[in-house]
């Protein structure tokens, strides 16, 4: 895989983030800068905070204290100005601001593909709502990327009117990254993309992903336990434990030669037989 080039410019970074429910229940001192272009892999065993971080990064709950910034840049500026790195504080702004830009600018691709999909429309209608959310409103143009983005994810394109529930679970999980990638948006969060399918349907799934993310240079921040999935998708990964990081840094380097006990032993469980 192509490593990214880190003098790119920054798209999110975690200022000294905290999220705790408990002794040694959420995560905190939490800093690490995303670059565009890159894919940031987030691994750890149940219960390490990844998930708590992912739903701080992505919007969905702020932290005890700590900043979460987006660089809005040229294609930003959800309500600033076109051209202008506008460093937004992700809950500074307004409720009606931030949810604006989940909307227009970022994507977030759930674990159980039904947490992402509006089971009462069609397929195509799913993918569609989302260029609505956009303004577009023709409805043979938002067929026709329904039926391209149907197409790109490797879904029937002529079962564009048929019910989500009518797919399998990995189809269904295929649904939601088109409704998510349709956009185009800068920035995806995804949450054990693969998780709960079969190792024959993940392959699949990784082998379009990989491709995805590769052409639309897409920024995104993955969370897995599956350190299989984590070389195959991420440039950079951090290890997290009991909510904090113990170590980070380009993939290979951390899975080639750990450092840290904890990165070590999760190496060594993948690959002892």
């Amino acid at each position: 895989m192509k490593r990214p080039q880190l003098e790119r410019p920054a798209l999110l970074e975690a200022r000294a983030i905290q999220r705790l429910y408990g002794p040694g229940k959420g995560c905190e001192e939490i800093d690490f800068t995303l670059h565009q272009g890159e894919v940031l892999g987030i691994v750890g065993e149940s219960g390490s905070g990844k998930s708590t971080l992912l739903r701080v990064l992505s919007g969905l709950e702020a932290p005890d204290r700590g900043q979460v910034v987006y660089h809005a840049g040229e294609a930003g500026s959800v309500g600033g100005s076109p051209g202008k790195d506008e460093a937004l504080d992700l809950y500074a702004i307004s409720e009606a601001r931030r949810r604006a830009l989940l909307r227009m600018e970022w994507g977030l691709v759930h674990q159980n593909p039904r947490d992402g999909l509006r089971l009462g429309v069609s397929a195509g209608a799913n993918v569609g709502e989302r260029l609505m959310a956009l303004g577009q409103r023709h409805y043979g143009e938002l067929r026709a990327a329904g039926q391209d983005w149907m197409g790109r994810v490797e879904l029937d394109p002529a079962r564009i009117d048929d019910a989500p529930q009518t797919f399998s679970g990995g189809m269904q999980q295929r649904l939601q990254i088109a409704r998510t990638l349709v956009t185009q948006p800068r920035l995806v969060f995804m949450d054990e993309p693969t998780g709960g399918l079969d190792v024959s349907v993940q392959a699949r799934l990784l082998d379009m992903l990989r491709t995805l993310t590769r052409e639309l240079g897409l920024s995104v921040i993955l969370v897995t336990h599956d350190l299989a999935v984590a070389r195959l998708l991420a440039h950079r990964l951090m290890v997290m434990r009991r909510g904090r990081v113990v170590e980070a840094g380009l993939t290979d380097q951390i899975l080639d030669d750990p450092q840290h006990p904890y990165t070590q032993l999760l190496v060594s469980s993948v690959l002892t037989p």
